[in-house]
């Protein structure tokens, strides 16, 4: 999917598609028509059609069928194995592994219990394909990436400082703006120029959030298969925790974790924009396959 729009225009047509997640997602097993969806909308047909095709590369009914208990368990197919096997997927292709354009590390266990004590955290809110997104870099990389719905602009930041008390803050949309603008654009996502990021967080949540970037696109994994291939398969529920704490959302892809049954489950930055995100990756994955 090209990036023929710009951030503020797909931040804006994400707000009329949330609300239609919101009522897909209850509906969904009715299979509602683009008509009534246009109705509810206010809109015609065709400029309903022409908004999620801009905003995601997919048409309502296929973004229907993509938030199907059907499709969630296609994303599952193998999710064992998802995390122990190397695939050989082509560089162009977004399907490519998170690690091809990704480089990470992370903080010692001192630094972390230090509650970021002597760390400065640049950080700026920025329009993005999912609304507002709160980045958060260091010296080390980017440590932090969190959404936020209109007016929560504050609790968004609000809720990142608390993993990381004792840092200093400083508002710098400038630093920020570059790293937003290629995290959302994955004709930028190239193993040449990979993203710097650095994880804070227990020794535990490290090794978690290390396995969540094994998911590739268009595949998910359970809580309880990342703890089988962590060696502790009774850790589903300390998984659990670690995957909703991950503090690099998008990039880490926490939402491609999804319960055995192939429901959502829970999702730090609420289930529509799960759904949203994986709608969005669902396009790409179509747009890819038409060009091949």
């Amino acid at each position: 999917m090209e990036n023929a729009i710009t951030f503020t225009e797909a931040a804006r047509d994400y707000e009329l598609v949330r609300r239609n997640l919101d009522y897909l997602r209850e509906h969904w097993r009715e299979q509602p028509s683009l008509d009534l969806l246009a109705e509810r909308n206010g809109l015609s047909a065709a400029h309903l059609q022409r908004l999620f095709m801009r905003w995601a590369g997919l048409s309502p009914k296929a973004f229907v069928q993509a938030l199907t208990i059907d499709h969630a368990r296609k994303l599952l197919r193998d999710s064992a194995s998802v995390l122990d096997t190397s695939y050989e997927v082509g560089l162009s292709g977004p399907g490519r592994l998170h690690d091809l354009f990704v480089t990470h590390e992370g903080m010692t266990p001192g630094a972390y219990r230090a509650r970021g004590k002597g760390l400065t955290i640049r950080y700026g809110f920025h329009d993005c394909p999912f609304g507002k997104v709160l980045l958060m870099t260091s010296h080390n990389g980017i440590c932090g990436l969190a959404f936020a719905d209109p007016g929560q602009e504050e609790a968004s930041l609000l809720d990142m400082r608390s993993r990381w008390p004792d840092a200093d803050y400083v508002l710098d949309a400038g630093v920020t703006a570059g790293p937003v603008a290629r995290i959302f654009n994955p004709q930028r996502w190239t193993v040449e120029q990979p993203l710097r990021i650095v994880f804070i967080g227990t020794e535990f949540e490290t090794r978690v959030w290390q396995t969540l970037l094994k998911i590739p696109m268009g595949r998910a994994t359970t809580y309880s298969d990342i703890a089988g291939h962590l060696g502790n398969s009774k850790a589903s529920r300390a998984v659990g925790a670690a995957v909703g704490r991950n503090p690099i959302s998008f990039v880490v892809p926490c939402h491609r974790v999804l319960g055995k049954s192939g429901g959502l489950c829970g999702y730090h930055w609420g289930l529509t924009r799960k759904q949203a995100i994986l709608g969005w990756e669902a396009g790409l994955l179509a747009a890819s396959s038409k060009a091949a």
